[in-house]
C-alpha cells in the first residue's frame, strides 16, 4: 500500500507540473492536493510500520519493504521538486505576459 499511495503521490506531482506548462492553475492546484493525500497516506502506512516496531514487534527486512522505502522517499522528492519547478513555470509565464 505504502508502494501503491507513493506512486500515486509521484504520478499526481508530475501531472502538476504538466498543467503548470499548459497554464491550467486549477488542475495544478488540484493534482497538488492528490499529491499531498496521496502521500500523507503512505507516510502514515510507513508511520505505523514504525510504531510497531518500536513497541517490540519486529518487520521482517524485505526488498519489498526496501522497494516501498524508496518509493516513498522518492515520492516526497518529486513533490517538493514539482512545487519549486511550478514556481518557476509560473513566473515564466507571467514573465512572457508582459513581453
Amino acid at each position: 500500500m505504502i508502494i501503491l499511495h507513493a506512486g500515486n503521490a509521484r504520478s499526481s506531482a508530475f501531472e502538476a507540473i504538466a498543467a503548470a506548462k499548459r497554464s491550467d492553475e486549477a488542475l495544478v492546484q488540484a493534482k497538488l492536493e492528490e499529491a499531498e493525500t496521496s502521500f500523507l497516506e503512505a507516510h502514515k502506512l510507513q508511520t505505523e510500520l514504525l510504531q510497531e516496531e518500536a513497541r517490540g514487534t519486529s518487520n521482517e527486512m524485505s526488498v519489498l519493504l526496501v522497494h516501498a522505502q524508496d518509493h516513498l522517499m522518492t515520492a516526497m522528492t518529486v513533490k517538493e521538486l514539482a512545487t519549486e519547478i511550478i514556481d518557476m513555470i509560473t513566473k515564466i509565464n507571467r514573465l512572457e505576459e508582459t513581453k
